[in-house]
């Protein structure tokens, strides 16, 4: 138990950590790994791995989007969900249909 506690009380000290440097960015978490899923299919070998990379390449391309959009700096929470819920909203409505 007291195991537990520490390995629960250091992620949760990494996320906040993680949190109040880059912001709510979680819509990032709920669509690229599912996005990943419906183009490599079920083997973890590859979803992880394509869902790091592409997560990453996905926060870039809105963080540079961010940056250029306006003469303020919009921030990056904002900007993955206006693009992450309309994904996710499509999904959602594919359910299982694609596996």
């Amino acid at each position: 138990h007291r195991l537990r506690f520490i390995v629960v009380a250091c992620a949760t000290l990494i996320t906040a950590a993680a949190v109040s440097i880059s912001g709510i960015i979680g819509w990032i978490g709920l669509v690229i790994p599912h996005f990943c899923r419906m183009i490599f299919g079920c083997d973890y070998r590859r979803i992880i791995p394509s869902a790091v990379i592409m997560g990453g390449a996905f926060l870039l391309l809105v963080d540079d989007l961010a940056r250029c959009m306006a003469t303020v700096e919009v921030p990056i929470g904002i900007l993955t969900a206006f693009v992450g819920a309309p994904i996710f909203a499509y999904l959602l409505m594919m359910g299982g249909r694609r596996a």
